[in-house]
């Protein structure tokens, strides 16, 4: 236990939150010690409050007593965000899990953090709504996970991210002041945004507490094509050519060939051996203006690489595809457990740029690189397939991803586009981010957080 908290200050937490929501052996603090990073960190103490008020106590006990504090979701997240680097205390939101009101003709929701992304869809579902974020680990991690690193997911393409789907929050800050942002309403121009500034914090400006969430309607109609390329480079073009048609997909998902090779057998075996590169092309809306979308989209997505455009013909057909997408990164753990896992974006205009970049990249390190993701976006979720016992190989890696990362910047894109900072882009920031803004971000961290308390290291904190 670290000198920040001795005996005194665990009976003074424990009178905050309960004896049985207070955990210090050590079997619990591995649970609560790493995020889907696998890097690993015992935190001195976990607790599990259960409403605003203890998390209010828990932050002005810490404050006082410079006691670091790490907000953890369901740790699906790849950066390490969730890790508690500082030791201090993780406050897990898990029992912070009701959905405390749906107003369908206000078209919002407002939950705890703790609810999961799939509560939220399922809840919508029952008023003919849905929330637009839909990240692949939606059936496990929690809205506050969402709103901490700025999810996004498949949707995003037609209908924003979490930054722009959530109204309202109410939070702690890092001396334990409950501010409430934003509005139940979509139109809003009183002061600063400070909603969509605490979104993709990781955690660092305040903590969470309660969340109000734009919900969309449900679209009648839905269709869902599979395109096959010979190539990375024709599934590229095809990708800027159907973006820059007037009709917009309802999820745009670029897979290269080496992530066709991992998820084959849940294709079918209609997939030919030609096929390089796939794209899934959703479009929604009337049963009338998909017919439409449709027809313009086939014929932008047609080029000298297309070997095969077919519709799912079926739900069973759709659900097969979905499946196959959301196995791609857990199966790419199995074949590579240390792999490199990158979130990187680009201007969708520079997508066929970025992709010959990563091909020569592949071949000048000597690296296996597989891509997918969401290609309407720009966002690829770019893996260096690594031998960690190889040193030369990981050394190689490591060089490989620097100008990996130049090369995106050089497109005007980020080096992240959806899973954030964490512990392990930290040492990239300073590639993206001038000190201008840098000295901006460390003012605005430190009247939130005036002792820094809130993820120590993560994300703005890296600052200090």
């Amino acid at each position: 236990m670290s000198i920040l908290i001795n005996k005194l200050n665990l009976q003074l937490l424990q009178d905050i939150v309960g004896k049985s929501a207070l955990l210090t052996d050590s079997a619990d603090l591995l649970n609560y010690s790493y995020d889907n990073s696998r890097i690993s960190l015992l935190p001195d103490a976990v607790l599990l409050p259960s409403t605003h008020q203890q998390i209010v106590e828990i932050t002005q006990l810490c404050n006082k007593h410079k006691i670091p504090i790490t907000m953890r979701g369901r740790g699906s997240g790849t950066s390490g965000a969730a890790v508690p680097t500082a030791n201090g205390i993780v406050i897990s939101t898990e029992k912070m899990c009701k959905i405390i009101r749906v107003e369908p003709e206000n078209r919002l929701m407002v939950v705890e953090p703790g609810v999961t992304n799939r509560e939220v869809q399922e809840e919508a579902a029952k008023h003919g709504f849905f929330w637009a974020p839909d990240p692949t680990s939606s059936a496990f991690c929690s809205v506050g996970g969402n709103i901490s690193c700025g999810t996004a997911g498949p949707r995003a393409v037609k209908y924003g991210t979490v930054r722009e789907n959530t109204l309202a929050l109410r939070a702690v800050t890092g001396d334990g002041r409950e501010i409430n942002t934003g509005s139940e309403t979509t139109k809003w121009a009183v002061g600063y945004d400070l909603t969509r500034l605490i979104v993709g914090s990781e955690g660092t400006l305040a903590l969470v507490t309660e969340a109000t969430l734009k919900l969309l309607p449900k679209q009648p109609s839905s269709l869902m094509m599979r395109a096959l390329y010979s190539s990375m480079q024709s599934a590229a073009d095809a990708v800027a050519a159907i973006m820059a048609q007037p009709h917009t997909p309802s999820a745009l998902e670029f897979m290269d060939g080496k992530s066709l090779d991992l998820i084959r057998n849940r294709l079918g075996d209609n997939l030919p051996n030609s096929a390089n590169a796939m794209l899934m092309i959703e479009v929604d809306g009337s049963t009338e203006s998909i017919v439409e979308a449709a027809k313009a989209i086939r014929k932008a997505a047609k080029n000298s690489g297309l070997v095969e455009l077919k519709t799912a013909a079926t739900g069973e057909e759709i659900s097969q595809l979905w499946q196959a997408r959301k196995i791609l990164s857990p199966r790419l753990r199995e074949i590579s457990p240390k792999k490199i896992n990158e979130d990187i974006v680009v201007p969708v205009s520079k997508i066929p740029q970025l992709i010959t970049a990563i091909e020569g990249l592949s071949k000048k390190y000597k690296i296996q690189i597989a891509n997918f993701g969401h290609a309407g976006n720009g966002n690829l979720h770019t893996n260096l397939l690594i031998n960690p016992d190889d040193s030369a190989e990981h050394e190689r890696a490591e060089q490989c991803l620097a100008e990996l990362f130049k090369t995106v910047l050089d497109l005007h894109g980020s080096i992240s586009g959806e899973h954030g900072i964490g512990l392990v882009k930290r040492e990239f920031v300073k590639l993206e981010i001038a000190e201008e803004e840098m000295r901006l971000m460390q003012s605005i961290k430190k009247s939130f957080d005036p002792n820094g308390i809130l993820n120590p290291g993560k994300g703005a904190a890296l600052l200090n």
